[in-house]
């Protein structure tokens, strides 16, 4: 998978890794891609699991599927039985 990421945001996320490295942060990352690796980490473990903080995040950001589901509780990534 490649990602390519606009460079005003690139721009935007490394300095928010340099503000973790000067002020530290709870979950600071040391890379960029160290950041999206666990922004994208939080996203797929909300989209399994209703009720956690990173559901609320997915809520937000309107990514939560309108059927029920995408409501149920799975224990492990990806489509159940796949």
């Amino acid at each position: 998978m490649n990602i390519q990421i606009h460079p005003e945001i690139q721009k935007e996320l490394e300095y928010m890794i340099e503000l973790y490295q000067q002020h530290g942060c709870p979950a600071g990352r040391d890379s960029v891609e160290s950041l999206i690796s666990y922004i994208l980490a939080s996203i797929a473990d909300g989209s399994r699991r209703p009720g956690s903080w990173e559901r609320s995040l997915l809520e937000m950001l309107g990514l939560v599927a309108d059927c029920g589901e995408h409501y149920q509780y799975r224990s492990q990534y990806g489509k159940e039985g796949a």
